[in-house]
């Protein structure tokens, strides 16, 4: 019986021990926990960056590191050859305390044991935390509707003008405009991009369009410039003299009108029309078309009554560079047919000195 009690004895205070030291280690680890409840736990990425067993204050240094800093610094935008400085702050929100919140998650949310083991035994408690960040679409809009003024240039229609017999054509140019709503989401999307973070270069071009000019060169057509002292007929397309004719204007009693008109009518084979001045009073009220006909078998008008470029009879060819007619520019048969076939209605006539 004795040894019996002693025996038990011995296994009591076995037991007790073993529960002083177990209680001693489950004390030891709750205060381990507790103090470890400030730092990060092992396994845990900001932003690719290791953050294991960081302080908050440790971690908010890597945040600002590895994405405040990257995300903030000035873009540089170009159009039209031109370069644009956009500074994100007031852009971009970075959200730090959600980085934060989440990189101490996993701690908080394991269970004690859990806790113990990585404390203890050096088990990971992994989550990878992505950088957090917002952007401000309508400063972004804001921001690129101010620099469209900048970038906009409007278009120049070409020009077309008159020096004494000579064409010029100056070209249009075409306009550059900002195209807005395109702007906004690139750079937007260039902010949010995953290469915001890592990519060295902060230059990017911004989306243009041209802006047609409402008239170009081509828009010039035929113009017709007659030299009344020179007896000449010019004929130029745009800028381009295309042939020079030799003509008949009035003689000083029945001068050719000088100004600015345009061709009106395109005949051939129509009679003459007895304009009923001093100088056709002894001719007959109509002659019709034939080798008797004065004006010939074409004709060009323009929008002064009764004058025209015309052909002549075989008889009247002496007068061609010569001041003759009764206001008319006589020309060779020939040469009207020809001019004839290259002219439009509507085309520009410029009658000068």
């Amino acid at each position: 019986m004795k040894a019996r009690s002693t025996a038990s004895k011995v296994l009591l205070v076995l037991l007790a021990t073993v529960m002083l030291v177990l209680s001693g280690t489950i004390a030891w680890a709750a205060v381990n926990d507790y103090q470890s409840r400030g730092y990060i736990a092992k396994g845990v990425t900001i932003a690719g960056h290791d953050v294991s067993g960081m302080t908050e204050q440790q971690a908010r240094a890597v945040i600002d590191q590895a994405v405040s800093t990257p995300l903030l610094r000035p873009i540089t935008l170009t159009a039209d050859h031109k370069a644009f400085t956009l500074d994100p702050k007031g852009v971009i929100t970075v959200d730090a305390d959600t980085m934060i919140a989440q990189a101490y998650a996993p701690r908080e949310n394991a269970t004690f044991v859990e806790r113990v083991r990585h404390d203890l035994g050096g088990a990971e408690l992994p989550a990878q935390v992505a950088a957090k960040y917002s952007i401000n679409q309508a400063a972004i809009d804001a921001w690129v509707a101010k620099t469209a003024s900048s970038i906009k240039r409007p278009a120049t229609d070409a020009v077309r003008t008159i020096s004494g017999y000579k064409v010029e054509v100056k070209p249009a140019t075409y306009g550059v405009q900002l195209n807005q709503v395109a702007a906004s989401k690139q750079i937007a999307a260039a902010l949010l991009s995953d290469t915001a973070l890592a990519d060295a270069s902060r230059d990017a071009s911004l989306p243009t369009s041209l802006v047609k000019p409402k008239i170009v060169q081509s828009s010039f057509k035929n113009v017709l410039i007659v030299s009344l002292s020179d007896c000449k007929i010019y004929l130029w397309n745009g800028n381009k003299l295309v042939k020079t004719y030799s003509c008949a204007p009035g003689q000083s009693a029945y001068p050719t009108p000088k100004g600015d008109f345009k061709i009106n009518a395109k005949l051939k084979n129509s009679p003459w029309i007895n304009p009923g001045t001093d100088w056709a009073k002894s001719m007959p009220a109509e002659i019709p078309p034939g080798p008797d006909n004065p004006m010939g078998v074409t004709k060009i008008g323009i929008n002064y009554p009764g004058v025209f470029m015309h052909g002549v009879p075989p008889g009247e060819f002496g007068s061609i560079g010569t001041h003759a007619s009764h206001g008319c520019m006589r020309m060779l048969p020939s040469s009207v047919a020809d001019l004839y076939k290259r002219v439009e209605i509507g085309d520009p006539v410029y009658i000068k000195d």
